[in-house]
């Protein structure tokens, strides 16, 4: 409810404070023109008049709808930047305390064989977790400083793909044929590592929001001049139409942080469209044809290839290679 008076109340004063220069200036024209009708001889001291008010009232009204404009885009960010806080140190305060338990526990009693090792692994993915929130903050860091872009090469797109579905089944704990990957062999001119950043936060995505059990499929398909088609499909409860485009922006993730079950920073999506849009390409969400669930079209320029001798079909699960 804050949030929504934040915004509401600089909006209605903006517009009131618009409606008064309106009415101002309407009656400032309208007893000017009346003023100089009326008494010939001194028209030409009020068509100045009105000339010179009008200007001032009209750079009043600008001003007013400018300060409008500013003052909105104020608060939404502020409200991004505050879910983003919020977000972040749950993000950091959950492993943390997940892994300052074990160590306490390792150091105080003591625990079978068995035990030592599930606290290492769950210690490890705790690990895990937080280096994947620096790396994202990293990412987005370097796409806001434009910084120089790292060096391109001929990368085979369908490779890639089968090593982030690889690796995002790995980090949550899924069987590998959560992801199935439908991908011909393809090659893009581009930085390896922003193609795998690319893929793996949208893949991380759809397995992160897929019904249960998770399904998620990847179609690579070439297109006509030198295009090629990623289509990233899941079966999870969908992204309404109104919120479509606000999910690619910084900090956006729909819903209250703290109420939130699923973690995340709200940068993946806007670091998919920053890099999809360096490699001039272009995203667009639509609902799964057929059932429930989300696709995600990314249009890259590349090309398809003949595939060497000793490669693997084109579907598979995952390649059994990690993610680089």
């Amino acid at each position: 409810m804050f949030e929504r008076r934040s915004i509401k109340w600089p909006v209605i004063l903006g517009v009131v404070m618009i409606l008064l220069v309106v009415t101002l200036t309407i009656g400032w024209v309208i007893l000017t023109v009346i003023g100089g009708l009326k008494d010939p001889e001194s028209a030409p001291i009020y068509w100045v008049s009105l000339s010179i008010g009008a200007v001032l009232l009209i750079c009043m009204l600008a001003g007013v709808i400018v300060y409008l404009t500013v003052t909105v885009k104020a608060i939404k960010l502020n409200q991004r930047q505050s879910n983003f806080i919020d977000s972040v140190t749950h993000e950091l305060k959950s492993p943390i305390a997940s892994l300052k338990l074990y160590l306490q526990t390792l150091s105080r009693r003591q625990v079978s064989e068995q035990q030592r090792q599930d606290f290492h692994r769950f210690m490890m993915e705790d690990v895990e977790r937080l280096d994947n929130l620096i790396n994202h903050l990293l990412d987005a860091a370097r796409l806001d400083r434009e910084a120089e872009p790292n060096p391109a090469e001929d990368c085979r797109v369908d490779q890639i793909l089968n090593q982030c579905a690889h690796a995002v089944c790995l980090r949550y704990r899924q069987p590998l044929e959560t992801v199935t990957v439908h991908a011909e062999p393809a090659m893009i001119t581009a930085p390896p590592v922003d193609l795998g950043i690319l893929f793996r936060n949208l893949i991380d995505n759809a397995v992160k929001y897929s019904g249960s059990p998770p399904e998620v499929i990847v179609r690579l398909r070439p297109m006509s001049a030198g295009k090629l088609c990623i289509r990233i499909t899941d079966n999870g409860p969908g992204i309404p139409k109104e919120l479509r485009r606000r999910i690619f922006g910084r900090f956006i993730r729909v819903g209250n942080e703290l109420e939130r079950a699923k973690p995340g920073t709200g940068l993946g999506l806007y670091l998919v469209r920053t890099l999809v849009k360096s490699l001039r390409g272009t995203i667009r969400v639509e609902d799964r044809r057929g059932t429930t669930g989300t696709e995600f079209e990314v249009i890259l320029p590349g090309l398809r290839i003949e595939p060497p001798e000793n490669d693997p079909p084109e579907q598979s699960h995952v390649a059994p290679t990690p993610l680089l």
